[in-house]
C-alpha cells in the first residue's frame, strides 16, 4: 500500500481510535479526526479532534470513515464520494491477505486479520483484530466482521451485516443482508431473513423490520 501523507478519519468513537492506530502502524504520519462531538483542544496523541469539516483536504492525504455502526459508515462513504475526496483502504502490516483476494475501499482490515486466497471483501467493511475470512468468501458492503469472528471457506455474507466477537459462520454457509449474529453463536446453516440471530446453532431472536 503506497504510504499516504495523512489520514482524516470520520468520527472519534473507539473504532476510529483503532483506524488511527492501524494507519499509524502503516507509517502515516499525519492525522485527524472529525467529529461534531468533540471538545475544545481535543485530541489522540496530539492529533486534532475538529467538530466540522475542513474546507479542502491537504495534498497526499485520504479519508477513512470510522462508524462502528454499518449505516453511519455507509453514509459517511456516501459524503467522501460526494466532496469527490480520496477514499482510504487501510491493512494492517500484522494483517495477511491471501492470493488472488480483493479489498474494497473504505475497508479497515485490522490487526492480525485475515483474508484467505480469492476472498472478495467490499466497500466500508470492518474486519477486525484476529477476524478470520477464509477463502472463497464474499463479504457485503459495510458489513462489520467483529473481533476473533471465522467466517470458514466458500461463505457468502451479505451487505450491512454484523458478526459478532468470537462468531462463526461454518463452511459453505450463506448470510443475507443486514443479519446480526451475537457473540460466539454459531451460523451452521443458511440464514436468509434480517434480524437478529443467537446462540448455538443459531436461531432468529428478533426480525429485522423491513418498513
Amino acid at each position: 500500500m503506497a504510504l499516504m501523507n495523512g489520514v482524516l478519519i470520520l468520527g472519534f468513537g473507539g473504532h476510529a481510535r483503532s483506524v488511527a492506530d492501524v494507519a499509524l502502524s502503516l507509517g502515516v504520519k499525519q492525522l485527524r479526526f472529525i467529529d461534531s462531538n468533540a471538545r475544545p483542544n481535543e485530541n489522540f496523541g496530539g492529533f486534532p479532534v475538529l467538530s466540522e469539516w475542513m474546507l479542502e483536504l491537504p495534498d497526499g492525504w485520504s479519508v477513512m470513515p470510522a462508524s462502528g455502526d454499518n449505516a453511519a459508515r455507509q453514509a459517511q462513504i456516501e459524503e467522501i464520494i460526494k466532496r469527490g475526496w480520496p477514499l482510504a483502504t487501510l491493512i494492517a502490516p500484522t494483517a495477511t491477505i491471501g492470493f488472488g483476494s480483493n479489498v474494497g475501499p473504505g475497508t479497515l482490515i485490522a490487526h492480525h486479520a485475515h483474508v484467505g486466497p480469492m476472498a472478495v471483501v467490499g466497500s466500508g467493511c470492518i474486519i477486525n483484530t484476529g477476524a478470520i475470512i477464509e477463502h472463497e468468501c464474499i463479504v457485503g458492503d459495510y458489513t462489520h466482521v467483529s473481533v476473533n469472528a471465522t467466517v470458514a471457506g466458500r461463505c457468502r455474507i451479505g451487505s450491512r451485516c454484523f458478526l459478532g466477537a468470537s462468531s462463526t459462520v461454518i463452511d459453505g454457509v450463506s448470510v443475507g443482508d443486514s443479519v446480526m449474529l451475537g457473540a460466539a453463536a454459531c451460523a451452521h446453516r443458511d440464514l436468509v431473513e434480517p434480524g437478529t440471530y443467537i446462540g448455538v446453532p443459531a436461531r432468529l431472536l428478533v426480525r429485522k423490520d423491513q418498513g
